[in-house]
């Protein structure tokens, strides 16, 4: 299994949870959105990209181009997420999730756009 597959494995993992998790606004997520200054609605279209971005990844087994395109998407969104908790003040626990998924979702997207050459 290669590293590109691995880490695609664990980013479709972390964003169908997210995303699902604010599909189906669960209190965790309602509370969250609230805190940043979202409305439910708003956070339900982000689970939407999120899992439209799940999609991606999986379609990108077979056309990395896609899956580099999904990858950047995610990154859009996550840098976003940083910008979000930065205004609400969040420190660097709240920071997290969102750094660590960036880094994986930047060094998925390195890896494909190396293989497309």
């Amino acid at each position: 299994m290669t590293a590109t597959t691995i880490l695609a494995g664990v980013l479709v993992v972390a964003f169908a949870a997210a995303g699902a998790a604010k599909l189906a606004a669960v209190p965790a997520m309602r509370a969250r959105a609230a805190h940043v200054g979202f409305s439910v609605a708003a956070y339900r279209r982000i689970g939407l990209l999120e899992i439209l971005g799940v999609l991606g990844l999986l379609v990108g087994a077979l056309l990395p181009v896609i899956g580099a395109l999904a990858a950047a998407g995610l990154l859009l969104l996550l840098g976003g997420a940083m910008i979000a908790h930065l205004r609400s003040g969040d420190g660097p626990r709240e920071l997290a999730p969102a750094l660590v998924l960036g880094l994986a979702t930047l060094a998925f997207l390195i890896l494909v756009i190396g293989g497309l050459r």
